[in-house]
């Protein structure tokens, strides 16, 4: 099973505040581990809405929006993709997650926001989801896989 773990923005990240020394070590060694165990798929953290856009179509008109977005709740600092055997999982996965993202899960006072979603399988798509389309969506990210060692390295 595929989720995707997303990290929400706070103030902090919203006002370009990198994380501290503390919390990236520890979300390294979170996520080092996941990819030891094979879990981690992919993950990486964003910018704040300063540095992002959205596009908008609405009856046909394109509209380009800049940031910075002012609903923080409903924003993204970043986000992992992981593969795991079962939702509890994928829920103490995320509670690591949470803890190391310097927020103590178990402190008073703590707090922390990750949302995690299910991918959905090929079988989710039903009929609609042809063998030519499995075969061209295999290729497509064999081909991104690639390109995402190239931009790696």
């Amino acid at each position: 099973m595929r989720f995707m773990m997303i990290f929400k923005a706070t103030e902090e990240s919203e006002a370009g505040q990198p994380p501290t020394e503390e919390s990236l070590t520890a979300m390294g060694l979170v996520m080092a581990e996941m990819a030891e165990k094979g879990v981690l798929l992919a993950g990486d953290g964003l910018l704040p809405s300063s540095h992002g856009f959205r596009l908008q179509l609405d009856e046909g008109k394109q509209r380009v929006i800049d940031g910075p977005f002012t609903e923080t709740k409903e924003l993204i600092a970043g986000f992992c993709l992981i593969e795991v055997a079962s939702r509890e999982e994928a829920l103490e996965w995320g509670w690591r997650c949470v803890a190391a993202d310097g927020r103590d899960a178990d402190a008073a006072g703590s707090s922390g926001l990750l949302e995690i979603r299910q991918v959905p399988t090929a079988d989710f798509f039903g009929d609609n989801y042809t063998d030519e389309a499995r075969d061209r969506n295999e290729q497509t990210f064999q081909k991104a896989a690639a390109n995402l060692q190239k931009s790696n390295t």
